[in-house]
């Protein structure tokens, strides 16, 4: 619906993607993995008074874990995804390095992927500015090379976060006081697990 995720035409925009490459698309489903992995334990994070990143797990327990064991298993070598990183193979191990386009670099959300899945992985966009990875899409005439860049949480769309994360909160969780340190009550708040501990 308006608001959430457009994972219709994302699918169709791969799928145009790669029959213009010449690619077999291969769908797979890890709703699963994702609502037990990435989802339930976000939901815990804000219950338990943390500010927990879904990107960072969802690239440690998804992409790195159960999408990488999927491409392992029909024969591929490594995974590519477009994350704007790169990574040093030197040495006998897998270093996690910085995107030349330090305005697009995610090696955050990267952090928590282990080095071994890291070893599987290739990041053909960490050596390029956004810039010329948009000139590469436009000049193979690439379906998505003017599409604008997804940008905060997939599986919000653009509803108001507070307001989605409050559908998933015990009501025991939601309503409180504002205390001050000599036990004044300064006001009410919605739900302690919209605030990050720094607010």
């Amino acid at each position: 619906g308006p608001g959430h995720c457009s994972s219709a035409q994302d699918l169709l925009d791969v799928r145009a993607t790669c029959d213009r490459i010449g690619m077999e698309l291969h769908q797979v489903k890890f709703v699963r993995e994702y609502w037990n992995e990435v989802f339930e334990p976000l939901v815990q994070g804000y219950m338990d008074g943390v500010t927990p990143n879904p990107d960072v797990a969802c690239n440690r327990e998804i992409k790195f874990k159960v999408l990488l064991e999927h491409a392992r298993a029909l024969g591929a070598a490594r995974l590519a995804t477009g994350h704007y990183a790169r990574l040093d193979h030197t040495g006998g191990t897998t270093k996690l390095i910085q995107a030349v386009d330090p305005a697009k670099d995610q090696t955050y959300f990267l952090s928590s992927v282990p080095a071994e899945a890291l070893r599987h992985a290739m990041f053909p966009l960490g050596g390029l500015h956004k810039s010329e990875v948009r000139e590469v899409a436009i000049k193979a005439n690439l379906p998505t090379a003017k599409k604008r860049e997804s940008m905060g949480i997939c599986f919000v769309g653009k509803r108001d976060f507070g307001d989605f994360i409050s559908e998933y909160i015990p009501a025991g969780h939601r309503r409180g006081q504002f205390v001050s340190v000599d036990g004044q009550v300064l006001g009410e708040h919605k739900g302690a697990y919209l605030y990050t501990p720094g607010q």
